[in-house]
């Protein structure tokens, strides 16, 4: 069984234009990192011009799907029906990107399936994440 999860998103983008553009995202759940989701953006979708990584908990996306929580640099929160928002905060501003709710659902559900709530613990090889910060000390 694959130790990563990837899935293809449409993120909407939304901008001061009065029509949001939408943008290619790709969601990463791997069982290595078991507390943490990622999202990437491609280079031509940001401001930059190059590859944006966003990670943070699996636990605040499954709760943002239902009620908004958040207080730091990534916050999430129900939209409408079927739409949740995801706001991506940084010292070059704030991104806001709209995402359906059944795409994220379906995510949540691979990841919990690969990783069951609660027993995130039990895939982390804490001996070599040790062994890496001793060696980095060095």
């Amino acid at each position: 069984m694959s130790t990563v999860i990837e899935q293809a998103v449409q993120a909407r983008l939304v901008a001061s234009a009065p029509r949001m553009e939408s943008v290619p995202a790709t969601l990463h759940y791997d069982r290595r990192d078991p507390f943490a989701v990622r999202i990437d953006f491609p280079a031509p979708a940001t401001l930059e011009g190059a590859d944006i990584s966003w990670a943070f908990s699996r636990e605040l996306l499954a709760e943002g799907v239902r009620a908004a929580t958040g207080v730091g640099d990534v916050r999430v929160r129900p939209y409408g029906y079927d739409r949740t928002v995801l706001e991506f905060h940084a010292a070059e501003g704030t991104a806001v990107v709209h995402i359906r709710t059944g795409e994220l659902l379906r995510f949540l559900d691979r990841a919990q399936a690969l990783v069951p709530a609660g027993s995130e613990h039990l895939h982390l090889d804490l001996d070599h994440d040790l062994a890496e910060l001793l060696r980095d000390a060095c």
